[in-house]
């Protein structure tokens, strides 16, 4: 118990200040509670003593070295935040600069949503913990989820460029048919795409033909925890048209 320790030596030296024991024992306890600057001065007070005294002498060496350790990693870590929140920033200057909005499903109305957003540079409900990008020209790359709720599949596309059209990412993905497609009806020029507004009430259809940033800057698109989401359907099925039935659908 290192603490109880400690306060025993304190209290000891207050009696005794040069007592030597106690003066290696607090260095000890300040070394293993990580106190390493409180573990040199010990050992330097105690040095003063004994300039021989061996335990002192491995232990303020290795608490020279482990503060040391401690000081770089701070730097670093200082650096990294520094740097994140300048890429923060500049994330955050491109998305309002397109006039997209941002949302946080656990934004309150009072609150600012890009705050929470972008607090740690990424949403915490991106999979695989990928993240909004922005390239040396200055555009965004999304990580975007494709919904298919016919068959209650989706798909990640972990870096949607803004400028990407939504038929080209179709097309790649369903170059191939999908294990669940077991009528074989997904095909590209079969696919429609919609998003739903804010409170899941109304859907809007997006042109296939269209970029993303089209979408994404659509009066009625909000951008969720940082992942935009759109719902495919193959137009022409009847669970797709059963599916719009009885929603307000705007084309």
């Amino acid at each position: 118990n290192f603490r109880s320790a400690l306060s025993d030596v304190t209290a000891a030296r207050k009696l005794k200040p040069c007592h030597l024991k106690a003066i290696i024992r607090g260095a000890l306890c300040h070394l293993e509670l990580k106190h390493f600057a409180e573990a040199v001065n010990w050992c330097d007070e105690g040095l003063q003593i004994d300039a021989k005294e061996k335990k002192l002498l491995e232990m303020r060496t290795k608490a020279d070295r482990l503060q040391r350790v401690e000081q770089r990693d701070a730097r670093k870590a200082m650096l990294k935040e520094r740097r994140e929140q300048s890429e923060h920033e500049a994330l955050l200057k491109a998305v309002k600069a397109r006039s997209i909005r941002l949302v946080s499903k656990a934004a309150s109305e009072d609150e600012d949503p890009t705050r929470e957003v972008f607090l740690d540079g990424l949403s915490s409900e991106n999979p695989c913990g990928a993240r909004l990008s922005l390239d040396e020209q200055g555009r965004l790359s999304w990580p975007v989820l494709f919904l298919y709720p016919e068959y209650a599949q989706s798909d990640f596309i972990s870096a949607f460029h803004e400028d990407s059209r939504f038929i080209d990412h179709l097309t790649a993905m369903f170059s191939e048919t999908p294990s669940w497609d077991s009528e074989q009806k997904y095909h590209p020029d079969n696919l429609e795409v919609y998003f739903e507004d804010e409170n899941s009430t109304e859907l809007y259809y997006v042109s296939p033909k269209s970029t993303l940033l089209q979408a994404l800057q659509h009066p009625r698109y909000s951008v969720k925890a940082l992942m935009p989401a759109f719902l495919v359907c193959v137009g022409s099925s009847p669970f797709c048209k059963n599916y719009l039935r009885g929603r307000k659908v705007h084309r």
